[in-house]
């Protein structure tokens, strides 16, 4: 057989050319931004969008079945008012800090560091998040998939981080679709899979993937090559997967995130 070419096998797309989205704290209910020696970031939200939303319509709409993929960072004391969301799932993937939940369906928690989120927002739901630490920022991978059907019932779930599969050095299988026989900690209305691993310095994995399959492969923090450094995403960039690939990780290790679907 002939060997793909690169292109085909994987494509970056580089941290560094995502549109950054920093808008004003009043369109979500928030006070002022401030000044203060907790906060990492000038304004309240800085979100780095995959694709196009909300304001930015130079992206792409779709990669699969993923519809979006922001990488968002919210100051303390701050967050997302009550907004209403329908027909989407939508995943949310804690990387530091805590994320408070509360929605129209009397749900509502806080979830840390390597906790997922997860909304079937089907027929329609009202929902508001927010960082409520007094001195913590909260950054979280925010994914919406199209679901399979328009129409679901709504439904709201979560995983805990205390109760994740172990994902150090290998891959923790966290969302599957309902129709599957995986048994994961979050089920979802669509042929898509989410999986996490944080990787030791310098330790390899293969992300594998089947005929008719493609992935989403985002580089949480650290970095890590491919292929033998045929490429290597640093924190922030992400990559289109499309063949079977050997990620290994470097001298301060990996956190990544992959999203892998049906064409």
């Amino acid at each position: 057989s002939t060997q793909s070419t690169w292109g085909e096998m994987l494509r970056k797309i580089p941290g560094q050319s995502l549109f950054v989205s920093e808008p004003d704290p009043r369109m979500f209910g928030n006070p002022s931004n401030i000044k203060s020696p907790h906060w990492t970031n000038s304004n309240w939200l800085k979100s780095r969008f995959h694709f196009s939303f909300a304001e930015y319509m130079g992206g792409r709409d779709l990669f699969g079945k993923l519809r979006v993929l922001n990488d968002d960072l919210v100051q303390p004391e701050r967050g997302f008012g009550t907004h209403p969301h329908r027909d989407m799932e939508i995943v949310t993937y804690v990387v530091d800090g805590f994320l408070t939940h509360k929605d129209s369906m009397g749900s509502q928690e806080s979830l840390g560091r390597g906790s997922i989120q997860y909304m079937s927002a089907g027929t329609g739901v009202m929902h508001s998040e927010h960082n409520r630490h007094p001195t913590d920022p909260c950054r979280f991978i925010q994914i919406w998939i199209v679901p399979r059907s328009r129409g679901i019932k709504p439904n709201y779930g979560s995983m805990p981080a205390e109760v994740s599969p172990n994902k150090q050095n290998e891959w923790a299988h966290l969302v599957s679709d309902v129709a599957s026989s995986y048994t994961t900690p979050v089920k979802i209305n669509q042929d898509a899979n989410l999986y996490v691993t944080e990787l030791s310095p310098s330790t390899s994995i293969d992300l594998k993937l089947e005929s008719g399959r493609l992935a989403y492969l985002l580089c949480i923090e650290g970095n890590v090559s491919v292929n033998q450094n045929a490429e290597v995403l640093q924190k922030y960039d992400a990559a289109d997967v499309f063949e079977s690939i050997n990620l290994t990780s470097g001298a301060e290790g990996a956190h990544l995130l992959v999203i892998e679907m049906s064409k």
